[in-house]
């Protein structure tokens, strides 16, 4: 089994789509990465600030599993990480089959847990054209499976930076599913 690492680090001032490769992030206890547009105690994507701006911020800190790309790649899809704009690329955790609540340790000091799943919106779509349609499938049981990364909030904050080793800790059972947030 693949120890579970930051592959890469992302983000962006403004509401872009994509966002910008860094050496290390910081983040911020309760707010998430400092400098991102995404940053701060209570929302900060458009569509909910329009229908709520004191809602909590439960997306303070997107993270995309670096497989998605492989597997986006192996379908003839030319999108590249950081480019879907997570903050945090991993490799070696299947970020979807986390339960909610879970906690993720990186690197020294970052604490984040786990609130739920990104929805993938019509802008993935707009980036290139079947996109939507490949990250978001449905499974066997013709439940639908949204592939675009989790979404998480910062217990501890700190430094993080590509090659930082992730530790997973489970919530205590009953274990729930995560849903979008």
């Amino acid at each position: 089994m693949t120890a579970a690492v930051v592959a890469a680090v992302w983000s962006s001032a403004t509401h872009s789509f994509s966002k910008f490769a860094h050496g290390e992030l910081q983040l911020v206890e309760g707010q998430g990465v400092a400098g991102d547009a995404h940053c701060g105690v209570t929302v900060k994507h458009r569509s909910r600030v329009a229908r709520d701006p004191t809602q909590p911020n439960l997306r303070q800190v997107h993270l995309i599993q670096g497989e998605l790309f492989d597997e986006l790649a192996a379908q003839g899809f030319g999108v590249q990480p950081g480019q879907l704009g997570e903050n945090i690329t991993t490799r070696g955790i299947d970020l979807l089959a986390l339960p909610r609540d879970t906690e993720l340790r990186i690197g020294a000091a970052v604490v984040l847990r786990v609130t739920g799943l990104r929805n993938p919106c019509p802008q993935i779509e707009n980036f290139e054209t079947g996109l939507l349609k490949a990250v978001v499938d449905k499974d066997v049981n013709g439940e639908v499976v949204r592939k675009a990364g989790v979404m998480s909030v910062v217990l501890a904050g700190g430094v993080v930076k590509p090659g930082d080793a992730i530790d997973v800790r489970l919530p205590p059972a009953p274990h729930v599913r995560l849903e979008r947030v």
